[in-house]
Parts: C-alpha cells; structure tokens; sequence
C-alpha cells in the first residue's frame, strides 16, 4: 500500500465475520481479492470480467451502501438487487456481506426462518 488512509471492512461469510483494513480508494472487489476473499462462485472464479463492471459476477451486499456511480449499480439500486463490488470505491467503513452463488454469478434465493 501506498500509505494513504486505512479503512475499516466487517466482511461477513456464511455467518463468520472478520474485520479488515484496506486504503481509502480501493476498489472493494479488489481490496478483497487481495485479502484472499472471493466475490464469486465456483465458476466464475476463474472466468469474469477481471473487475469491470460487465459480467455481474462479483455481487455483494454493503451498508452503507455507497452512491451508485455505473449503471449496472444504478439499476441494483433501483431494483434491490446486490451491489457490484468492482464498481464500489471504499471511502468509508462499510459491512460487506458475501453472497452465496450457485452457477456464474447468480445468486441463491435467502433462506426464511421458516425453512
């Protein structure tokens, strides 16, 4: 890192949570990679768009949830879905949750308490 400014990540995964700095102005998909925490499934993987915004493989949910600044994000925004974390600068401490993901990059309906 070049010494800018750290900031605080609460990643959750399949129930686990665990606290990581990354520097302000890191991409999130990226500050993850590089923490070894995976954005996609299986397949996606190894075959996406390398973190630009065109596949929708990398979703995540975070709050705060940050501005939309693309258009795919635009439209989660909109629509309720998960954020893409290659289109998500962090600029703030956020909780980032990791999706479960069944094939490519869709995402697996939520378990109800009544399941």
């Amino acid at each position: 890192m070049s010494g800018g400014e750290e900031i605080e990540l609460t990643v959750i995964n399949d129930g686990d949570r665990s606290t990581i700095t990354v520097e302000r102005g890191t991409t999130l998909r990226d500050a993850l990679q590089n923490r070894g925490v995976s954005v996609y499934g299986t397949v996606s993987s190894q075959l996406n768009c390398g973190g630009r915004g065109l596949c929708a493989t990398c979703t995540v949910e975070v709050d705060p949830a940050p501005e939309p600044v693309h258009w795919h994000d635009a439209a989660a925004v909109r629509f309720g879905y998960p954020r893409l974390s290659c289109c998500l600068e962090v600029d703030r401490p956020m909780t980032v949750r990791l999706l479960e993901k069944r094939v490519w990059g869709q995402v697996l309906p939520r378990r109800t308490d009544s399941e």
